[in-house]
């Protein structure tokens, strides 16, 4: 079993121990509370509008295999039947998108006008409805699953947490999937010396935020890791970083600088300087069960 407050590690079919450094601030790499951090944090998070469309083409999505295992303990409930899920902070709806190839009814909550008419426009199988992880727009126990892509570390998890168990019914889940660039690989790892946008795999521990914070309501989570690529160019991959909210808040031409610099060291090495390569990606899952179940 976990320790109080911790979280078990499922990593190739091993269950360990983690450690949970969860904090109330964000991962910002600035005081928590401080006015200036978080209108900054804010302006980040209100960023992605502007570049729905560019941010549908270019970001990864999940592995289908990180999808069902983010729902398996209530889909064995159900018997294996469709589920309905929570997509929650669904953006252009990437995890919308494996959901519903899974067989699953997906409702959509998104905040960003921008990012949810691209979703609804791409989705138009999904219910998508404007609102938030804080204010969350469904009925109570209206949901078997609630999943998160990519947007856990802008929650407040104080407030968000109780809105999620509110709407899960009995029995139900609640799961995070965050996609890593893989540095583990060489040519990544020094793409994340010079790009301000990476998400470290290697540096995930030192993202508290990205993790499922202790709540009576829940379970401690359980964790596991799904390796997958991504087919880019020089110029592509450019492109996903520029989707990043670090670059989409610079002044014009601080982000052109940034984003000139990446291509160029692309450019210089040998493994992405020409033509097709993959990016490596790690999706770390995170689940918890509701305790009420």
């Amino acid at each position: 079993m976990a320790r109080p407050g911790g979280r078990r590690v499922v990593n190739m079919g091993i269950i360990t121990n983690g450690n949970d450094s969860s904090t109330s601030g964000r991962d910002s790499g600035a005081p928590a509370g401080d006015a200036e951090t978080q209108e900054w944090v804010a302006r980040r998070a209100s960023s992605f509008g502007a570049v729905a469309t560019d941010y549908d083409e270019h970001r990864p999505g999940y592995p289908s295999e990180a999808v069902a295992w983010a729902l398996a303990p209530v889909s064995a409930r159900r018997g294996g039947g469709p589920l309905d899920v929570l997509d929650l902070a669904a953006g252009t709806g990437k995890l919308t998108r494996e959901a519903l190839a899974l067989g699953h009814r997906v409702t959509a909550v998104e905040p960003d006008a921008g990012m949810l008419d691209a979703l609804r426009e791409r989705l138009p199988q999904a219910t998508a409805l404007s609102g938030a992880a804080e204010r969350i727009p469904l009925a109570d126990a209206s949901v078997d699953a609630v999943v998160v892509g990519q947007a856990i570390h802008w929650f407040d998890q104080e407030r968000a947490l109780p809105e999620i168990a509110r709407v899960l019914r009995p029995g139900g889940v609640l799961a995070t999937l965050s996609n890593a660039d893989d540095d583990r690989v060489g040519w990544i790892a020094g793409l994340g010396e010079i790009s301000p946008s990476q998400v470290s795999f290697l540096g995930w521990e030192n993202k508290p935020r990205r993790a499922i914070e202790p709540h009576p309501a829940f379970s401690a989570p359980v964790e596991a890791d799904f390796p997958h690529v991504m087919v880019r160019t020089a110029e592509t991959l450019t492109a996903t970083a520029a989707t990043h909210s670090h670059l989409l808040v610079m002044e014009p031409a601080q982000r052109a600088a940034a984003t000139a610099r990446i291509l160029d060291y692309l450019k210089s090495r040998p493994e992405t300087a020409s033509g097709e390569f993959e990016l490596h990606l790690v999706t770390r899952v995170q689940r918890c069960e509701h305790a009420a179940g």
